[in-house]
Protein backbone atom coordinates (compact mmCIF):
# COMPACT_ATOMS: atom_id res chain seq x y z
CA UNK A 1 0.00 0.00 0.00
CA UNK A 2 1.32 3.41 -0.78
CA UNK A 3 -0.09 6.40 0.34
CA UNK A 4 -0.23 10.45 -0.66
CA UNK A 5 -1.18 13.15 1.07
CA UNK A 6 -1.65 17.31 -0.27
CA UNK A 7 -2.75 20.44 1.14
CA UNK A 8 -3.83 23.71 -1.17
CA UNK A 9 -3.75 26.99 0.09
CA UNK A 10 -7.12 28.43 -1.85
CA UNK A 11 -5.51 31.89 -1.60
CA UNK A 12 -2.41 31.18 -3.52
CA UNK A 13 -4.68 30.47 -6.69
CA UNK A 14 -4.77 33.71 -8.70
CA UNK A 15 -5.25 33.16 -12.29
CA UNK A 16 -7.30 29.75 -12.52
CA UNK A 17 -7.94 29.37 -16.02
CA UNK A 18 -4.41 28.45 -17.11
CA UNK A 19 -3.82 26.35 -14.19
CA UNK A 20 -7.16 24.83 -14.87
CA UNK A 21 -6.23 24.09 -18.55
CA UNK A 22 -2.93 22.63 -17.43
CA UNK A 23 -4.49 20.11 -14.84
CA UNK A 24 -7.99 19.21 -15.56
CA UNK A 25 -9.18 16.41 -17.82
CA UNK A 26 -12.16 17.75 -20.61
CA UNK A 27 -14.92 16.75 -18.22
CA UNK A 28 -13.48 18.38 -15.41
CA UNK A 29 -12.80 21.54 -16.92
CA UNK A 30 -16.34 20.97 -17.83
CA UNK A 31 -17.45 20.86 -14.37
CA UNK A 32 -14.99 23.37 -13.14
CA UNK A 33 -16.61 25.82 -15.98
CA UNK A 34 -20.00 25.61 -14.75
CA UNK A 35 -18.85 25.21 -10.50
CA UNK A 36 -20.43 27.62 -7.55
CA UNK A 37 -17.00 27.91 -6.64
CA UNK A 38 -14.48 26.92 -8.89
CA UNK A 39 -11.18 28.24 -7.48
CA UNK A 40 -12.27 25.55 -4.29
CA UNK A 41 -12.95 22.71 -6.60
CA UNK A 42 -9.80 23.54 -8.64
CA UNK A 43 -7.75 23.82 -5.44
CA UNK A 44 -9.51 20.20 -4.58
CA UNK A 45 -8.28 18.64 -7.55
CA UNK A 46 -4.93 19.72 -7.80
CA UNK A 47 -4.54 18.66 -4.10
CA UNK A 48 -5.51 15.02 -5.26
CA UNK A 49 -3.66 14.80 -8.18
CA UNK A 50 -0.48 15.94 -6.44
CA UNK A 51 -1.64 13.45 -3.62
CA UNK A 52 -2.09 10.94 -6.08
CA UNK A 53 1.10 11.29 -7.68
CA UNK A 54 3.09 10.46 -4.27
CA UNK A 55 1.78 7.42 -3.98
CA UNK A 56 1.98 6.17 -7.40
CA UNK A 57 5.43 7.20 -7.16
CA UNK A 58 6.74 6.45 -10.76
CA UNK A 59 9.14 8.11 -13.33
CA UNK A 60 8.30 10.18 -15.28
CA UNK A 61 5.41 11.87 -13.19
CA UNK A 62 1.87 11.46 -15.21
CA UNK A 63 0.36 14.61 -17.03
CA UNK A 64 -1.65 16.01 -14.13
CA UNK A 65 -4.49 16.07 -17.24
CA UNK A 66 -4.33 12.04 -17.94
CA UNK A 67 -5.67 11.82 -13.91
CA UNK A 68 -8.79 11.77 -13.43
CA UNK A 69 -11.17 12.96 -10.33
CA UNK A 70 -14.56 11.07 -11.15
CA UNK A 71 -17.85 10.94 -8.07
CA UNK A 72 -19.26 7.88 -7.85
CA UNK A 73 -23.28 7.26 -7.36
CA UNK A 74 -23.18 7.52 -4.04
CA UNK A 75 -21.11 10.45 -3.83
CA UNK A 76 -17.64 9.61 -2.98
CA UNK A 77 -14.85 11.15 -5.23
CA UNK A 78 -12.44 8.60 -6.89
CA UNK A 79 -9.31 8.79 -9.07
CA UNK A 80 -9.52 7.08 -12.53
CA UNK A 81 -5.94 6.68 -14.15
CA UNK A 82 -5.23 4.04 -16.60
CA UNK A 83 -8.22 2.42 -16.72
CA UNK A 84 -8.31 2.03 -12.88
CA UNK A 85 -10.05 3.51 -9.76
CA UNK A 86 -7.83 4.64 -6.61
CA UNK A 87 -9.09 5.60 -3.74
CA UNK A 88 -9.68 9.48 -2.95
CA UNK A 89 -10.40 11.36 -0.55
CA UNK A 90 -10.60 15.68 -0.32
CA UNK A 91 -12.18 17.92 1.67
CA UNK A 92 -12.01 21.59 2.05
CA UNK A 93 -11.78 23.73 5.17
CA UNK A 94 -11.68 27.75 4.63
CA UNK A 95 -8.89 28.33 2.78
CA UNK A 96 -7.40 25.06 2.23
CA UNK A 97 -8.19 22.23 -0.05
CA UNK A 98 -6.44 18.69 1.23
CA UNK A 99 -6.72 15.10 -0.34
CA UNK A 100 -5.87 11.87 1.10
CA UNK A 101 -5.46 9.22 -1.68
CA UNK A 102 -4.51 5.18 -0.85
CA UNK A 103 -3.02 2.99 -3.65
Amino acid sequence: MSIGVDLVYVPRIKDALPLAKRILSSEEFKQFETHARPIEFLAGRFAAKEAFIKAYNTLPYPELSSIEIRIADHGKPYIWFHNKAFDLSISHDGEYAIAFVVI
